[in-house]
């Protein structure tokens, strides 16, 4: 369900309208007639832990293995 509330309204009206968008409701905010935001309830399935950024592809463990000397020096750092 999609709903329009101008700014002034959205205001006065903040923790109700939080409320509906917590339960799924979409709503534009306008100014002057003109959509200028909307407020969306957040995902809540999402579980993420400290230092996770959500990324699930594959990646090659190596890039993490150190570096011999002559791979730092063809690389440029002084060794």
């Amino acid at each position: 369900m999609e709903k329009s509330i101008t700014l002034a309204d959205a205001k006065a009206q903040l923790s109700a309208l939080i409320t509906e968008a917590e339960a799924g409701a979409e709503i534009t905010i306008t100014r002057h007639g003109r959509p200028v935001a909307r407020l969306i309830g957040a995902p809540r399935d999402v579980a993420r832990a400290p230092g996770d950024w959500g990324w699930r592809g594959r990646y090659d463990k190596s890039v993490f293995a150190p570096m011999t000397d002559d791979e730092a020096r063809e690389e440029g750092w002084p060794v």
